[in-house]
């Protein structure tokens, strides 16, 4: 914890399993919630999206890789256009 911010640390492949456990463990109010990804090597579509709707409601996302940031402005950009 970190002056009122639970923080997360990820690392690996980030893929749409652990999306859906994600999703259980952050039952909560995402204003509250940093998830550091320095370590975070690969990332499916689904977990960029993930990520995106996270950042979007509010979660802050520390060290998140140049791959995946570029991913998810590309995903803000497609849904938009939806």
């Amino acid at each position: 914890m970190r002056q009122g911010f639970t923080v997360f640390t990820l690392s690996g492949h980030m893929k749409a399993e652990e999306v859906a456990e994600l999703k259980a463990v952050f039952d909560a109010d995402y204003g509250t919630i940093v998830l550091d990804l320095q370590d975070v090597r690969l990332a499916d579509r689904d977990a960029v999206r993930f990520l995106r709707d996270c950042e979007a409601d509010g979660m802050k996302l520390e060290n998140c890789p140049a791959y995946v940031r570029e991913w998810m402005e590309r995903e803000k950009i497609e849904g938009a256009g939806n």
